[in-house]
C-alpha cells in the first residue's frame, strides 16, 4: 500500500500536497498513481529557520553523545529496513533481490558514522619543534542540504544524513520526485528515534519537491554545505549556486562506465562481468556498463556468449524474489534512455524476454558505434560495444570521455590486468569484479571529471560536512619584524644634538 505524502518541518509532520512535477507510475504496470508532492514555500521557509536555529546547540553536543544517539537512530531503523527496501524496490523497479542487500546501508550508515566519532575522526593533534601542542579540530559548517536521487533513495539518504548529523550539521533531506516513498518512512524512523532522546526539532528535517525545490534550498545563505547526488545537469546548477554563496558541495554526477576485457579473459568471466554490470538495478546505476571494450578477435564470441546470458534473465515484477530484472522507474525515463539507444544508430543485441505491460526495457548492448558518438551517460541497460588491436588502444577508449567515475577491467592474469587499470582515468577501477559495493569499506569514492567534485566514502563524507580549526601555541614573531620598543635606540630616546 503506498502511504500519503507528508513532509517534517521543525518537529511537525503534515501533508504534503500535489506538485507540478512528475505524475507517479507504478513501474511494474505502468499504472498512473497521482502527482509528485512538494514542500510548500511557507514551510520551507519555516524549515530553514529552525536548521538555523538548532545548529549552535547541536554543534555543541560533543561528539560521544552524537554517537550515542546515531547507534540509536540504527537501531530504531532496524526493524524497517525491509519496510523501506519493499517500498522503494516498488517504487524504483529495483528487483527485491538486488535492493535487499543494499538495506545493510541504511542501518550500517549511522553505526559507522558513531564509530568514527568515537575514534576520535574529528580531531587531530601535532606537536612542534618546540614541543608545544597544535589542535586541529573539524566543526560543523552548519545547516546541510541532502539531496537524493531516485535510483537507492534511502541508502543513500543514510549516508549523507548520518554524516551531517555526525558532524554536527542540522540535515534537511529531499528525495527525488520520482521516488519518494522509501525515504520518507527512514525519515519517520530517524525523527522518531531523535524526538524519544531530546534532540531539537530544527536538527534533521524532510521536505519533498522537484528541481525547483532543491534550488530554492540551495541558495538560501542559512543552508551551509551541499551534498548531492544526481544528473549532470543538475548537479552544475547546484554546483553554481553554491559557487554563489561561497559554500562547500559534494556532487556525485554518474558516469559512463568502461568494461576493458583483456586479451587473456575467459569468454564466460567476461560475458558475465558484462551481463551484471549492465543489468544491475536495471542499469539505472552511475556506476553500471557505458561502454564495452574488447578485443576484436574476441568481440562476436562474447556477444554471441552475452546474448546467451540476457536471454536466460528473467524479467517480472520487481517485488517477485525470482525476479532478475525489473522496469526502469518511469514511462518518461524508458523513453528517454529507449531513445537514446536508438539515436546511436549501430546494431542492436537485445535478447532478454520483457512484459508488454509496465515500463520494461530489454537489455541492449550496441555494435558499430563511433566513440565519439558513445561520449554521454544513457543511465539505463543500453551500452556499446568498441573492439580494439592493442592495449595502448583499450586505454585511449577508456578515457576517451569527460566521465572518470568507475572502470572495470576484467583478465586472467591479474598482474596485466591491474597495470592496465592503472592507465585509466577514474575514481575507482575494479579488476575482475561487479558487485554494488566499494573495493573497501574506508577506500574514498572519488569522481574525476565530469562525474562529480569532491570524495565519497566513509570518512571523507563525514569530513566533508565539517571544516578544520587549527589552534596552538607559537610563542614567536615574524623574522621580518623589528620591536622598537626594547631598541636601545627608539626615537623618543635619542638626544637632540
Amino acid at each position: 500500500m503506498i502511504p500519503p505524502h507528508r513532509d517534517l518541518v521543525d518537529g511537525e509532520w503534515a501533508d504534503a500536497p500535489p506538485g507540478a512535477g512528475p505524475v507517479l507510475e507504478d513501474p511494474a504496470t505502468g499504472a498512473e498513481l497521482g502527482p509528485s508532492p512538494v514542500t510548500g514555500e511557507e514551510r520551507l521557509e519555516r524549515a530553514l529557520a529552525a536548521a538555523d536555529s538548532a545548529a549552535g546547540d547541536w554543534a555543541d553536543v560533543p561528539a560521544s553523545e552524537r554517537a550515542d544517539l546515531l547507534d540509536g537512530v540504527a537501531a530504531a531503523l532496524e526493524p524497517v529496513v525491509a519496510e523501506i527496501t519493499a517500498l522503494e524496490a516498488a517504487a524504483t523497479g529495483v528487483p527485491i533481490r538486488q535492493a535487499a542487500p543494499l538495506g545493510v546501508i541504511v542501518t550500517g550508515a549511522f553505526r559507522l558514522a558513531a564509530e568514527q566519532l568515537r575514534g576520535g575522526g574529528l580531531d587531530a593533534a601535532f606537536t612542534r619543534e618546540d614541543g608545544r601542542a597544535v589542535e586541529v579540530r573539524r566543526l560543523p559548517w552548519g545547516p546541510a542540504l541532502c539531496l537524493v536521487p531516485w535510483n537507492a533513495p534511502a541508502p543513500m539518504a543514510a549516508h549523507k544524513v548520518a554524516n551531517a548529523l555526525a558532524a554536527g550539521c542540522p540535515a534537511i533531506l529531499k528525495p527525488s520526485e520520482y521516488a519518494p516513498y522509501g525515504s520518507q518512512r527512514f525519515a519517520e524512523a530517524v525523527a522518531g528515534a531523535l524526538a524519544e532522546r531530546g534532540v531539537p526539532d530544527g536538527v534533521f528535517q524532510f521536505v519533498h519537491g522537484d528541481g525547483s525545490t532543491g534550488a530554492r534550498l540551495t541558495g538560501d545563505p542559512r543552508i551551509r554545505a551541499v551534498s548531492f547526488t544526481g544528473g549532470a545537469a543538475g548537479g552544475g546548477s547546484v554546483a553554481a549556486a553554491c559557487a554563489a554563496g561561497i559554500k562547500p558541495v559534494q556532487l556525485e554526477l554518474g558516469g559512463n562506465n568502461p568494461l576493458v576485457v583483456m586479451p587473456d579473459a575467459g569468454i564466460g568471466r567476461a560475458a558475465r562481468a558484462a551481463v551484471d554490470l549492465l543489468t544491475t538495478l536495471n542499469g539505472q546505476w552511475c556506476r553500471a556498463l557505458g561502454r564495452l571494450i574488447v578485443p576484436a578477435e574476441a568481440q562476436d564470441a562474447l556477444l554471441e556468449a552475452i546474448g546467451e546470458r540476457l536471454a536466460a534473465l528473467r524479467a517480472g515484477p520487481p517485488l517477485d524474489p525470482e525476479t532478475d530484472l525489473g522496469p526502469l522507474v518511469h514511462s518518461r525515463h524508458r523513453a528517454h534512455v529507449a531513445d537514446r539507444r536508438d539515436a546511436l544508430g549501430g546494431r542492436i543485441l537485445a535478447t532478454t524476454k520483457v512484459p508488454d505491460q509496465g515500463n520494461y526495457l530489454a537489455p541492449a548492448l550496441v555494435t558499430g558505434v563511433d566513440p565519439a558518438a558513445a561520449m554521454e551517460e544513457i543511465f539505463g541497460p543500453v551500452a556499446t560495444v568498441h573492439p580494439y588491436r592493442t592495449l595502448t588502444e583499450a586505454v585511449a577508449l577508456a578515457n576517451g570521455t569527460a566521465y572518470g567515475l568507475e572502470a572495470y577491467v576484467t583478465g586472467t592474469d591479474e598482474d596485466a590486468a591491474l597495470a592496465v587499470a592503472r592507465r585509466i582515468r577514474a575514481g575507482e577501477v575494479k579488476v575482475n569484479g561487479s558487485s554494488v559495493l566499494s573495493l573497501h569499506l574506508f577506500a574514498p569514492r572519488p569522481a574525476w571529471g565530469a562525474s562529480g567534485l569532491g570524495e565519497e566514502g566513509t570518512a571523507e563524507t563525514l569530513h566533508f560536512f565539517t571544516n578544520p580549526r587549527v589552534v596552538g601555541v607559537e610563542d614567536g614573531f615574524a623574522l621580518h619584524s623589528r620591536d622598537r620598543l626594547h631598541s636601545r635606540e627608539t626615537p623618543h630616546s635619542r638626544e637632540t644634538p
